[in-house]
């Protein structure tokens, strides 16, 4: 059994029911073959019977991922959360973590409209032709040789299909970078998922952005007391970023930016102070990190478009915390 009565009577509402189906009773058992693809990371194929055919959870995992079912799910748990009181805005603290992508993550299918960047214009040139080529300097004929042209229009179209499912090259194969922001008990608010080069400190605002916490009544709250982060978030954007939201700032200085202002002297500003104490509970966001990666399907990529692998995202983050409600259920 992958869950308890009590989870599902939460995680059952937010579950859609068309006119003609799927029948109830069998929501359940297809939502907790999500939760073991996910949990396992094994194949769709591989999945035991006593969640029914396969195809029909990977069906069902496409419709509620494209309704917004597990984004609901994760802002509705949060709600019910801070409706008893129980999430702490005091310190949120940001970081990322980097997936490795397995090779079945490649070769995500792009529409031809998607891959007409990819083609160029005839003769293989997606514009006006470059100067200064071996060839030109050497004063030979620089007409255009199909298969150097064919070439390069496949390697723009690997790099356009890769862009677009947020996947990154490294020394070791292709990654994902998944940017996280928890709160002060080892729970996620939100995430940004971008290819596994992208730096941290452009994602920084972003993140923070998706923060929602619904409360009862009025608006929901958006803006913690305090956001840790460690030396890659120091830049002057972020900020001055917190700072005219009336953020505490608990992040460290880099030792090249110290170097700099005081070279500067008086023009270079006052110092930047952040609270020891409170940096020391930054270890939150990468505990959090682990509880995350306790599932296979997250701790490894295995979906080819970012929806699905933001879903399973999404979808452990829920668990995460509802195990926590029905642990407190009053």
């Amino acid at each position: 059994m992958q869950l308890t009565d009590a989870e599902w009577e939460f995680i059952g509402p937010y579950l859609p029911i068309g006119e003609y189906g799927p029948y109830p009773e069998r929501l359940r058992r297809q939502f907790e073959g999500v939760i073991w693809r996910f949990r396992t990371g094994g194949q769709w194929r591989e999945m035991p019977s006593e969640f029914g055919a396969w195809s029909t959870v990977h069906n069902r995992f496409r419709q509620w991922r494209d309704a917004g079912v597990f984004e609901a799910l994760l802002e509705g748990a949060i709600a019910e959360a801070a409706k008893r009181g129980e999430v702490d805005l005091s310190l949120v603290s940001v970081d990322s973590t980097t997936v490795q992508a397995h090779h079945d993550a490649a070769g995500m299918h792009l529409d031809r409209h998607a891959r007409r960047p990819a083609e160029g214009r005839r003769g293989g040139g997606e514009g006006p032709a470059k100067r200064g080529g071996p060839k030109e300097q050497d004063g030979q004929d620089t007409a255009d040789d199909p298969e150097r042209d064919e070439r390069r229009r496949v390697r723009r179209r690997r790099g356009i299909r890769l862009k677009a499912a947020l996947l990154g090259r490294s020394r070791g194969g292709q990654t994902s970078k998944v940017h996280i922001a928890g709160e002060r008990k080892c729970r996620p608010l939100a995430f940004v998922l971008t290819e596994g080069q992208a730096a941290d400190s452009p994602q920084f605002i972003p993140v923070l952005a998706k923060v929602r916490v619904r409360g009862p009544v009025g608006r929901p709250r958006t803006r913690p007391d305090a956001v840790a982060g460690d030396k890659a978030y120091s830049s002057r954007g972020d900020r001055s970023h917190l700072r005219k939201r009336h953020i505490k700032a608990v992040i460290p200085e880099k030792r090249d930016q110290a170097a700099n202002r005081r070279k500067k002297g008086s023009r270079g500003g006052r110092p930047v102070a952040h609270e020891a104490g409170l940096y020391k509970e930054r270890n939150t966001v990468e505990r959090l990190i682990n509880r995350l990666k306790a599932w296979r399907g997250i701790a490894t990529r295995f979906d080819k478009t970012p929806e699905s692998y933001l879903a399973s995202l999404h979808l452990r983050a829920s668990m995460i915390w509802i195990k926590d409600l029905t642990k407190t259920t009053p």
